[in-house]
């Protein structure tokens, strides 16, 4: 978990005053199918509203196991956390409308690393997808930085709880992202089986995460549907932050989708200086 970082700022290219993942973006087109545009979203809303929520007890573990991943620890790249869902979820493919939690997976973290490689000489892995692991396998421990989402659908084991306490503790970083309302009360509860001795806590825009890289000048970002956005953290004994929890926020979706034309560009940027932010912290700390 070595990485030197240093801003560089002579090999950067932008685009409306911005690096993005792509040499430039192509030219908008409009199509005027208003009416039956309008008919998709709602269904489109209305099949996400009717998701299944949490595991329903005395279900079999079943994961969709990512097989033979390559090993890409030798240079930066955040790793994917997977967890147990169930029926509820079996036999899903991975990426977005599958497994919760690989949503974004893999264009959010493959247009993450170009933006850091470009910012920074961080030495970043590009051009491959994530590799994924569950708290308790061993090889999450050659990353140091995880990011997890989705975690309503969660239900750690004792295991995996173990896992996730001794990753945090021997210096690695977690970033929970994309999840809304009651969610954050499932993850507050994994947390403290995890970690019963410490708490989290809300943030402000004075911690070093959010000025280690970028000066983050408000943590005001857009609303998640109803939901406004809050940061939590929770640090060691020694004050150093274990893991940051995008509460009511979907940071990486900004990432996943920074080469569609039709996303707020000033969203977006604001999306990939927390991103940088975080991975830089994890990096130095």
């Amino acid at each position: 978990m070595n990485f030197k970082t240093k801003q560089n700022s002579a090999r950067t290219s932008t685009w409306r005053g911005f690096l993005l993942p792509t040499a430039h973006r192509p030219l908008l087109t409009v199509c005027c199918l208003l009416p039956s545009a309008f008919c998709l979203l709602f269904f489109v809303a209305l099949a996400l509203a009717q998701r299944p929520r949490n595991n329903f007890p005395g279900q079999p573990r079943i994961y969709e196991v990512p097989q033979n991943q390559a090993d890409l620890s030798g240079r930066f790249i955040y790793a994917r956390i997977r967890f147990d869902t169930g029926l509820a979820y079996g036999g899903r493919h991975i990426g977005d409308g599958g497994q919760p939690w690989s949503h974004d997976y893999p264009e959010a973290g493959r247009h993450l690393m170009k933006i850091i490689s470009e910012l920074s000489k961080t030495d970043a892995t590009l051009d491959q997808n994530e590799p994924i692991f569950a708290f308790d396998d061993p090889h999450l421990f050659k990353y140091p930085l995880a990011y997890l989402c989705e975690v309503g659908a969660m239900n750690l084991s004792d295991k995996e709880i173990a896992g996730m306490r001794e990753y945090c503790l021997r210096g690695g970083f977690l970033l929970v992202d994309d999840f809304r309302g009651e969610d954050f009360d499932i993850f507050v509860e994994h947390a403290k089986r995890a970690f019963p001795e410490y708490e989290l806590k809300e943030m402000d825009v004075s911690h070093a995460i959010f000025n280690c890289f970028f000066s983050i000048e408000s943590l005001n970002t857009r609303s998640y549907g109803r939901y406004t956005p809050r940061f939590y953290g929770l640090e060691d004994n020694t004050g150093r932050l274990m893991m940051i929890v995008n509460r009511d926020n979907d940071i990486s979706d900004y990432w996943q989708w920074s080469d569609d034309p039709f996303r707020p560009l000033e969203e977006t940027n604001q999306a990939y200086k927390f991103g940088v932010n975080y991975s830089i912290y994890a990096l130095t700390h």
